[in-house]
């Protein structure tokens, strides 16, 4: 019994903070999880400079509107739904998921959320549970299931390392040099084929 994990921002979708800080005009908040590790620090910084901007989910959410999966990821879903039961363990929040999750024909996410005040400030996150999503894949191996994960940033490395089957997709270059010991795909073909051939 198989079971992939998939991330979300960089593999199927493109990067909500991104787009958001290209959309305001703040390159500070181009960061992302490829150049800071600790999660809670990278949080705690977005946070801070959307206070000192007057930034609130309601700002964030009118780009993510505007968002589409990557050119071929619902597909690339669709087929992978249509062998494996696959789950999309992601840090990012409910508040910004709901929208891309329609797009790309309701996959199961599980992931996290966001605090907000009644005026649309975002004053802080919860995370679903510590280190979500190395937790979530041990916890599916717990009830018997054997997990193949991919994704493209520090975050995603636990989840992989420990899978029965781990890849890399569209990571950064210097994640791909550290990690030599998973197989790096650009492309979706590429990607489905190898879980493919782990499902037999």
């Amino acid at each position: 019994m198989y079971i992939t994990c998939l991330d979300l921002e960089g593999v199927l979708v493109p990067e909500i903070w991104i787009a958001f800080a290209d959309a305001v005009g703040i390159p500070e908040l181009r960061r992302t999880t490829r150049d800071e590790p600790d999660y809670d620090k990278l949080m705690k910084y977005r946070i801070d400079i959307l206070k000192k901007n007057n930034l609130g989910l309601k700002e964030i959410q009118q780009t993510i509107a505007k968002i589409d999966p990557m050119p071929g990821a619902k597909e690339f879903l669709d087929e992978l739904r249509s062998f494996c039961q696959t789950i999309i363990i992601s840090d990012t929040f409910s508040q910004f998921a709901g929208p891309l999750m329609k797009k790309l024909g309701q996959p199961t996410i599980f992931c996290n959320e966001l605090i907000v005040s009644p005026d649309g400030e975002i004053t802080g996150y919860k995370m679903r549970c510590e280190k979500s999503k190395l937790t979530t894949v041990k916890a599916l191996q717990s009830i018997g299931f054997e997990t193949i994960a991919s994704g493209d940033s520090f975050n995603d490395l636990g989840m992989i390392q420990a899978s029965k089957a781990g890849f890399l997709f569209r990571s950064t270059e210097s994640i791909i040099k550290e990690y030599p010991q998973y197989p790096a795909f650009t492309e979706y073909s590429e990607l489905l084929n190898a879980i493919k051939k782990v499902t037999g």
